[in-house]
């Protein structure tokens, strides 16, 4: 590798801020205050930037389980919240908080049936009784899709999934798993329960880091490549605070989710057992926009693609294939010409949709 005397510069400023300061990237979460504050749950409105006067249906961002909420906030200048916000929108986050063994007994219908609804109602209520435009990524939006479809009375005006493999036998890293799921019917998962109460985060970061190993064992090489190029440092900054966050999965819940999604990928089917009844994908009954990646292998388009055909009662399901791995979809560096340029419109939409006039001109003080 040979740089330029101009990034010889830029990468010798990139290292001394790195000694000075110890990091590159700008961690600071948006500016939020919690307004709901349930069991599993705790929801927090963004605050708008000075003279901003945010309006419209309200966007509430829907975390998977196990990752942390900063997902949607990965760093200032790559952040979907900030981005958002800054476009006037009344923005809210759901955060789970940490998951500890004591929270082995949770299962999906605490998260599709008490959980997620308590939210949505808590923002709805927040902002005047509208209703929510949804924003789920990974388990985040099926989480979604399934508490739309579970109670078509949650005020919930459309659903943007983003990432969320429907279909686990598209799914080539799952491949290997199926044939030891039929043989031990999926025992895995309850010996796990039984002994840490679940997936433990030590387990969870590192199927993460498995699931990009090209990348992750490309790394050092890329970041030897790009010591010029701060951006590019701090993602991969950012992106490794992220992963360090991952939390654990509750005993029930990793079970229930390894057997009906995993194992008898149930929701190609149409939908799931949740407690004591059915939940079918079929029900949903508002607009649906999905988003998958070329780059994606937890969750490449062929996985997120039946979503168009089982979603036969939403009054629109809107498909998009952008560029980018399962967190690059949602947050990578190209992610704001691709992903967030679709979420874009189709939120302004939502705004059409329900006869809001927005308003995002710069109060003059």
């Amino acid at each position: 590798m040979i740089l330029s005397p101009r990034g010889l510069r830029a990468a010798t400023a990139n290292l001394l801020q790195l000694v000075q300061h110890g990091h590159l990237a700008d961690l600071r979460p948006m500016p939020a205050r919690m307004i709901d504050d349930g069991p599993y749950r705790s929801v927090y409105r963004y605050r708008p930037p000075e003279g901003v006067v945010p309006a419209g249906p309200p966007v509430l961002f829907v975390p998977p389980l196990a990752a942390p909420a900063r997902c949607y906030d990965l760093r200032r200048g790559c952040s979907l919240a900030e981005h958002v916000v800054r476009a006037g929108r009344r923005s809210y986050l759901l955060d789970y908080g940490p998951v500890r063994y004591g929270d082995r007994g949770l299962g999906l219908p605490e998260w599709i049936g008490d959980v997620l609804p308590g939210a949505i109602r808590a923002v709805s209520r927040d902002a005047g009784g509208q209703p929510v435009q949804l924003v789920g990524w990974c388990l985040g939006g099926l989480f979604s899709l399934l508490a739309a479809a579970d109670d078509p009375d949650l005020p919930i005006a459309s659903v943007a999934v983003i990432a969320a493999p429907v279909d686990a036998g598209a799914v080539r890293l799952a491949a290997p798993l199926r044939p030891l799921l039929g043989l031990t019917r999926g025992a895995e998962a309850d010996v796990l329960g039984l002994m840490f109460g679940g997936v433990p985060r030590p387990l969870v970061k590192r199927a993460y880091r498995v699931a990009g190993t090209d990348r992750f064992m490309l790394r050092p090489y890329k970041i030897l490549t790009n010591l010029d190029n701060a951006d590019f440092l701090a993602q991969a900054e950012a992106v490794d605070h992220f992963t360090d966050s991952m939390t654990a999965y509750p005993g029930r819940t990793a079970r229930q989710i390894y057997r009906a999604l995993l194992r008898d990928n149930s929701l190609m089917r149409g939908g799931i057992e949740i407690g004591d009844r059915r939940v079918e994908l079929g029900r949903v009954a508002v607009p649906v926009l999905a988003i998958a990646g070329r780059g994606d292998v937890l969750a490449p388009v062929r996985a997120v693609l039946p979503l168009i055909r089982l979603l036969a009662g939403a009054p629109q399901v809107r498909f998009e294939i952008v560029s980018g791995g399962h967190l690059g979809v949602l947050t990578g560096r190209s992610a704001k010409a691709t992903t967030w340029r679709h979420l874009d419109r189709w939120l302004d939409e939502g705004i059409v949709r329900h006869g809001i006039r927005p308003q995002r001109t710069t109060a003059t003080v």
